[in-house]
């Protein structure tokens, strides 16, 4: 085997979400720091589009960004080696151990980084889509990091970006990246029809009216994949919004996949993914159904927006 490659039973590992519960919910505060760090100094986006993190061949990154007073800069989050880089275009750089330490250490060692390296950002100390959350500065309950569990989900969310950007060339109208939103850790993309939709009611824990209304701004058909919840090993999902008449009855979904009424969005377990003789034509053969159903319904114009298959990369 060549070095570095892993058995193909492990293309798709396995991430019960109860094995590492603790270590995930920590981490996603952590993202959130680093994505706070990004909102921060990039101009808004479509649809929040600045804000969050990509994956790479190491881990996850904010990708480049300004600073309004300091060198264009960028963190990476590392989970190869497990640690945080920061690396300026004046040939800065430094480094935090990643490892269990409260999220408070965390945020402060991230803030005293950023200074030194010239490159100070004030971000509003806030988790988000968390209820109850505790600010950053005084959050000593999440502690966990599990080295292993991490890569695991990492080695994952390779797997699931290949796919969905399989998914999102067949698409040739607006759409997003594949990208993590760190307010709920979970990766997504989203295709658009063009129109506007109608203002979204809000209602996400710390997330002003403004965030889902520009999020939520034109019509949508979304999908991606959550860590959660405990028991199982996360859910790819689907939804539409607004979600049009006779969306949630949909048929010739494949099998496994339903229609959850506490997500409001169809769902696709990731271990039956994972244990798929063929995961990618599973997985692909949800987000395309789903999609479909929500493009008819709606009156989306398929001919114009769609190219069809287009071989994997």
């Amino acid at each position: 085997m060549t070095a570095g490659l892993q058995p193909s039973n492990e293309r798709w590992p396995a991430i019960p979400v109860a094995g590492w519960l603790e270590t995930r919910d920590t981490l996603q505060l952590y993202t959130q720091v680093i994505g706070k760090v990004r909102m921060a100094n990039a101009g808004l986006s479509n649809h929040w589009w600045n804000v969050p993190l990509y994956p790479t061949a190491r881990g996850l990154t904010t990708s480049l960004m300004p600073h309004p007073t300091g060198p264009f800069f960028q963190v990476d989050l590392d989970f190869v080696d497990h640690r945080l880089d920061v690396v300026t275009a004046a040939g800065g750089s430094g480094s935090i151990p990643l490892g269990p330490r409260p999220v408070a250490e965390f945020h402060d060692e991230v803030m005293r980084l950023l200074d030194e390296l010239g490159v100070a950002t004030s971000i509003w100390p806030v988790p988000v889509e968390i209820p109850g959350a505790i600010p950053f500065p005084e959050d000593r309950a999440h502690a966990s990091y599990d080295p292993d569990a991490v890569h695991r989900f990492w080695l994952a969310l390779l797997q699931m970006w290949r796919v969905f950007t399989q998914f999102r060339d067949r698409f040739l109208g607006k759409s997003s990246p594949v990208h993590v939103f760190w307010g709920a850790l979970d990766l997504a993309t989203t295709r658009f029809s063009g129109r506007t939709a109608p203002p979204h009611p809000g209602g996400a824990p710390n997330c002003g009216p403004h965030v889902m209304l520009e999020a939520y701004s034109h019509e949508v058909s979304s999908c991606g994949y959550w860590p959660g919840p405990p028991g199982e090993e996360g859910v790819f999902y689907s939804y539409a919004y607004p979600e049009p008449a006779g969306f949630r009855d949909a048929t010739g979904l494949p099998d496994g996949a339903r229609w959850d009424d506490g997500l409001g969005e169809f769902v696709l377990p990731y271990e039956l993914v994972r244990t798929a003789p063929d995961p990618d034509a599973l997985l692909l053969a949800f987000l395309q159904r789903t999609y479909e159903v929500a493009a008819d319904a709606a009156g989306w114009d398929r001919a114009a927006l769609e190219r069809g298959d287009v071989s994997p990369r």
